[in-house]
């Protein structure tokens, strides 16, 4: 069985671990490289979509990134316990008409021992902003690592 560390019990390091891991993931875009960090028959909440796999995961994320374009995202460690990880995050992405969008959300994150996300959650909220209020310009720079962001 290969592993994805940093595998749980959790700590607060690396659970921060796992929290940049999934935000850098996440920021590629590429559908596929993304569900290689989840179980083969992950279950997922996504807003009001259920899916379930790697292949399933695949397709909503194909399609969520041909409607959120120039995605980029920010999350943050909320809290930790064992195998569980809940997280905050806000992305910012334009849809193809060019109306801008910041989304704030939660996730809880459920891991088997291999360090692979057996189940996420995530409940998300959109609020129109103008093209000028942007403040998520892409990856994480290094030095912004392990910074708390804004609520607004």
């Amino acid at each position: 069985m290969s592993t994805r560390p940093p595998l749980p019990p959790f700590t607060e390091e690396t659970a921060k671990q796992k929290v940049q891991a999934a935000e850098d993931a996440w920021n590629t875009r590429d559908p596929r490289k993304v569900s290689l960090a989840y179980t083969e028959d992950s279950l997922w909440r996504n807003r009001d979509t259920f899916v379930t796999g790697r292949e399933e995961i695949v397709e909503l994320l194909t399609a969520k990134w041909e409607r959120e374009l120039d995605y980029a995202l920010r999350k943050e460690l909320w809290a930790f316990d064992g195998d569980h990880i809940a997280v905050r995050f806000q992305y910012e992405s334009h849809d193809p008409s060019g109306q801008w969008w910041r989304s704030y959300g939660n996730e809880l994150w459920a891991f088997a021992a291999d360090g692979l996300m057996a189940r996420r959650e995530a409940s998300i909220n959109d609020v129109r902003i103008e093209e000028s209020e942007r403040r998520i310009l892409g990856p994480r720079p290094e030095a912004e690592r392990g910074v708390t962001f804004a609520i607004r």
